[in-house]
C-alpha cells in the first residue's frame, strides 16, 4: 500500500513547497484511498511514478504555455503523465490526431510521434485536470479530489508567472478560466479536439501560431511544436 509520504515524495521539492498544505486535507486522503484501490487491483493509469510527471519536468517559474486536458487515457499503455500525449510506439489517439491536423494546417508541421515531451522541454505544461483513471473507465477518478489539486496548480501558474498562454479546449477546460488572472496572460479558447467537437471550432483555430506570436512578443521565444 502506498503511504501518503511515499505519494507526496513523488512531487519535486519546488512544487512540494507550494502544494504541501493540500496533503493533509480530506480530499487528498480520498485521492490516496482511490489510488491504492486501483493499484491493488492493477487498474491504475498512468503508473504511480508518472502521476506527477509534468510537475517533475517543468518548474513553476518555467511555464510558458499550459494546455489543459481532462483525464488520462484509459487504454493499455496509453497514459504517460502528460495530457494528450502517448509514447511514440502507441497509436495516436483521435484527439491528438486532430491536434496534429490543426498544427499542420496552422504551421505546416507534420508530426507522427505522439510523445509530446519535446513540447514539455520548452515549458509547455501538459496538465490533466484529473491525474489518474481506472483501466477502461473514462472519468472514473472524476470528483475524488484531483480537481482541487489541479485548480490550485493553475492558480499558482497564473499568480507566479506573467505572459503565459493558456489553451483551454472544450467546455470543461473553459470552466477553469476564472482561475487565471486575465490581465497577465493570454487565454485562447475553442472546442475540444475530440472528433465529436473538433469541427465546431478547434480545426482552424490557429492556436499554435497565436501562442507563438504572443510568446515572441513577450518573451522573445517561440515553441517548436515538432515532436
Amino acid at each position: 500500500m502506498l503511504t501518503k509520504q511515499q505519494f507526496t515524495n513523488l512531487l519535486p521539492i519546488e512544487w512540494h513547497e507550494f502544494l504541501k498544505n493540500e496533503f493533509n486535507k480530506p480530499y487528498f486522503e480520498n485521492i490516496l484511498k482511490n489510488i491504492n484501490y486501483a493499484v491493488e487491483n492493477n487498474i491504475l493509469y498512468p503508473s504511480i511514478k508518472k502521476i506527477f510527471r509534468i510537475y517533475n519536468e517543468v518548474n513553476l517559474k518555467d511555464v510558458k504555455v499550459l494546455i489543459l486536458g481532462q483525464d488520462p487515457y484509459h487504454g493499455p499503455g496509453q497514459a504517460n503523465g502528460l495530457c494528450f500525449s502517448v509514447e511514440n510506439h502507441i497509436k495516436i489517439p483521435p484527439s491528438l490526431h486532430n491536434i496534429f491536423k490543426e498544427l499542420n494546417a496552422d504551421l505546416n508541421i507534420e508530426n507522427k510521434n505522439g510523445d509530446l515531451s519535446p513540447w514539455v522541454n520548452q515549458g509547455v505544461f501538459l496538465l490533466n485536470s484529473i491525474l489518474t483513471v481506472e483501466s477502461g473507465k473514462a472519468n472514473s477518478h472524476q470528483k475524488i479530489g484531483w480537481e482541487k489539486f489541479t485548480d490550485l496548480t493553475i492558480e499558482l501558474i497564473s499568480k507566479y508567472n506573467t505572459n503565459v498562454v493558456f489553451l483551454l479546449w472544450g467546455k470543461k477546460a473553459q470552466e477553469k478560466e476564472h482561475l487565471i488572472i486575465k490581465e497577465k496572460h493570454l487565454i485562447l479558447k475553442t472546442t475540444h479536439p475530440s472528433p465529436l467537437s473538433s469541427y465546431r471550432g478547434f480545426l482552424g483555430c490557429k492556436h499554435f501560431s497565436k501562442a507563438n506570436h504572443y510568446l515572441l512578443k513577450n518573451h522573445g521565444i517561440t515553441i517548436n511544436w515538432t515532436t
